[in-house]
């Protein structure tokens, strides 16, 4: 299969790539970024820690990782009608942390939003721009606040 984008010239800001450092433990880490994405208006509905599945059912020894799913219910809805209702599918903005070393944890996103116009998931227009708008501002004030 041919992609029809070539992914290594997709610049992060098209995908509304995040990532910070954090120089704590994990779980301090995984406790203050939800309390941050919270504070910048997101729920997190879901959550669950892929190191922990992995390494108990495949022995995989990994590291911590784990996923915290961040959403905003009006939002959600917005893209959801937007979409017509494709967007679910990569619902929710997942944000990620795992850790690099002892006391040093990454902090990663990329927007769903923005991965779904990319890939033909939502429309290229107004009302998409608005919700990617929304809901960037809303992921820019919380990494600020990492």
């Amino acid at each position: 299969m041919t992609l029809p984008i070539d992914p290594t010239q997709i610049d992060p800001d098209d995908i509304g790539e995040e990532q910070a450092t954090l120089e704590m433990g994990h779980e301090e880490a995984i406790e203050h970024v939800r309390e941050v994405f919270t504070d910048a208006g997101f729920g997190v509905p879901v959550e669950f820690s892929p190191s922990e599945m992995l390494n108990e059912k495949v022995d995989a020894g990994r590291d911590p990782y784990y996923v915290l799913g961040a959403c905003n219910p009006a939002v959600a809805d917005r893209a959801l009608d937007a979409t017509d209702n494709k967007l679910g599918a990569l619902m929710p903005c997942n944000v990620v942390v795992w850790e690099e070393a002892p006391g040093t944890q990454r902090v990663y996103h990329v927007s769903i939003m923005r991965l779904a116009r990319l890939a033909g998931m939502a429309p290229d227009d107004d009302e998409m721009a608005g919700i990617i708008a929304d809901t960037g501002e809303m992921v820019d004030e919380a990494f600020e606040n990492l």
